[in-house]
């Protein structure tokens, strides 16, 4: 886990982080047992993660992701950094409700969202935050205008850095022209690779490429092909995953999540898997 990624120019986070969102089963399926996600949190950093995603609204029966990671960690370590996110929900229930009561966009609750994983976390400033635009929100919502708002949070100091998540090219664009942006959080993987050209972009601009879900959803075909290059690297399936993704561009940073800790140390693992230029061409 010795290579880094400058997150913003100035925070140096490992390239395989970890997502949280798996540790409260939001919005649904399964979860860990409290005390064994609480020691995947621990082993995580023993193991040289110091990017942690999370969010708010990562919530569900009272188990919540920012609640997990302070009671794991606080009092931080020094080069640890947690990047959360906002949008449209404000909470988890609030993914249940209909579309045009999703209002977390407004100035209101975008300062409510920030203070609330100000509070829960237990920090001043929040390293990074991510502004969410792929929930729907009220019609006429403006990337613009929440932009904005979170450009003012970070001038009183509650948020260090500003990225962006659920975004399209043109949104991109336009986010760069409007805040100086540090990330992009997109779906992304081996299997589902319509964002090539916003990677390429974010590598030349020397803005991180966030992918979440990077491990998994193939195809027959693709399966067979990741199988064969896993089992001559005597690798598992998703660690050949990863190790594309890292292969693919200096900037992205995947961020899988598990509630295992088994599969923590899998993923972790994936850093020190060199693909060669054969196992690349077989991937496609």
């Amino acid at each position: 886990m010795s290579e880094r990624w400058r997150l913003g120019g100035d925070l140096a986070v490992s390239r395989i982080g970890y997502g949280t969102m798996k540790l409260t089963g939001w919005p649904r399926g399964e979860r860990p047992e409290r005390d064994t996600a609480l020691k995947v949190l621990r082993r995580a950093v023993e193991l040289g993660v110091n990017h942690l995603d999370t969010s708010y609204y990562y919530s569900r029966d009272g188990v919540a992701a920012n609640d997990l990671i302070r009671e794991a960690l606080h009092p931080y370590p020094d080069d640890l950094v947690i990047v959360t996110k906002v949008g449209a929900l404000v909470e988890g229930p609030d993914v249940q409700a209909p579309d045009d009561r999703k209002t977390g966009l407004t100035p209101d609750n975008l300062r409510r969202a920030v203070e609330a994983n100000l509070r829960s976390l237990g920090v001043d400033r929040l390293d990074v935050v991510n502004l969410r635009m792929g929930d729907l929100g009220p019609a006429g919502t403006s990337m613009a205008a929440a932009l904005r708002t979170l450009l003012e949070l970070r001038q009183e100091g509650l948020i260090h850095h500003l990225g962006i998540s659920n975004i399209s090219p043109e949104e991109f664009a336009e986010a760069r022209e409007l805040a100086p942006i540090a990330c992009v959080q997109n779906l992304y993987n081996l299997a589902r690779r319509d964002d090539d050209p916003l990677v390429d972009a974010c590598a030349r601009a020397g803005i991180a490429y966030v992918p979440f879900f990077p491990v998994g959803g193939f195809q027959p075909l693709t399966a067979e092909r990741v199988r064969a290059v896993a089992d001559r690297h005597g690798a598992t399936v998703p660690q050949v995953a990863l190790a594309w993704l890292l292969a693919r561009s200096p900037a992205v940073l995947p961020i899988p999540g598990t509630g295992s800790l088994a599969h923590l140390e899998e993923n972790v693992a994936a850093a020190d898997l060199r693909l060669t230029e054969q196992d690349l061409a077989e991937l496609g």
